[in-house]
């Protein structure tokens, strides 16, 4: 057995002892390149995710045109993985400026006496309250419904859907469950459906027919007229007061599995849908 302090163990210092050497290149050891480190700052994100947030592509996709040069800060191009930007830098992908808020779209089943104005100075219960866990963005509703009305409504913070969709031009498919006062004449019926003067302008409907197995006073009609209050209004012009009025679906969104009072967010097929709307 060895004894301690013995010769057979082998020693690493001092000169000429050392059992391997750096590699080097001529004269000179190979160091790596060090990476200057950001600051931490709690109003900086990851690259990739402002890139995805502007909805340009997924965080992982968003990785692979960061490290292609895609993607430029300021002007300059970034290629470095967990690259940090602030939201007063200049994000661009291809040229194009990105926009780093995070774009959301919320349905909600509304119900009845909430209003749907931003500002209610009556004090009246809003839908806002209804979807404020949703998001911590600020949400808008694309269109307005009374207070009274209950049924679909989306809510989002991308501005450019919103006018979209809003564009008369569109004619967004909407279909509603109308309860009537009293019961709707087949010829008034009739009338709606060949085209009914409102205001000096004609109203096109989609369909109108009685609801299967109810009173003759509930009706389902498909509309897309963008035009304020427009299946009131059509009512009313033949005499006829609207009680109840739901509007079941919403530019190809339903009401399934989404009971009154309740939201949820879109899919990301519902959002490609919506998109595809010029």
């Amino acid at each position: 057995m060895a004894k301690s302090g013995s010769n057979d163990r082998k020693k690493f210092s001092g000169k000429g002892n050392t059992p391997f050497k750096k590699k080097t290149y001529g004269n000179s050891p190979v160091k790596k390149k060090a990476t200057p480190k950001q600051a931490s700052d709690p109003n900086s994100i990851r690259l990739n995710k402002y890139v995805a947030n502007s909805g340009v592509c997924s965080r992982r996709d968003a990785d692979i045109y960061i490290s292609a040069g895609n993607v430029t800060v300021n002007g300059k191009p970034i290629t470095e993985m967990g690259y940090k930007v602030k939201l007063t830098d200049e994000v661009k992908f291809d040229g194009r400026l990105l926009n780093p808020i995070k774009r959301e779209y919320v349905l909600l089943n509304k119900p009845k006496d909430f209003s749907t104005t931003v500002r209610d100075e009556r004090g009246r219960r809003n839908v806002a309250g209804l979807i404020s866990s949703a998001s911590d963005a600020k949400l808008l509703p694309i269109d307005k419904m009374d207070k009274n009305a209950t049924g679909l409504l989306l809510f989002t913070n991308d501005g450019d859907l919103t006018k979209r969709l809003k564009s008369p031009i569109n004619g967004l498919r909407k279909i509603y469950h109308v309860v009537l006062d009293k019961d709707l004449r087949s010829v008034d019926l009739k009338r709606i459906k060949e085209g009914l003067k409102v205001e000096e302008k004609v109203v096109r409907v989609q369909d109108i027919s009685f609801i299967d197995d109810a009173p003759k006073r509930e009706v389902g009609i498909e509309i897309f007229s963008s035009r304020n209050r427009i299946v009131e209004r059509i009512f009313e012009e033949l005499d006829y007061k609207v009680e109840k009025i739901d509007r079941v679906a919403y530019a190809g969104l339903t009401k399934k599995d989404l009971p009154r009072g309740h939201w949820r967010y879109l899919t990301d097929q519902e959002v490609i849908n919506l998109g595809m709307i010029k």
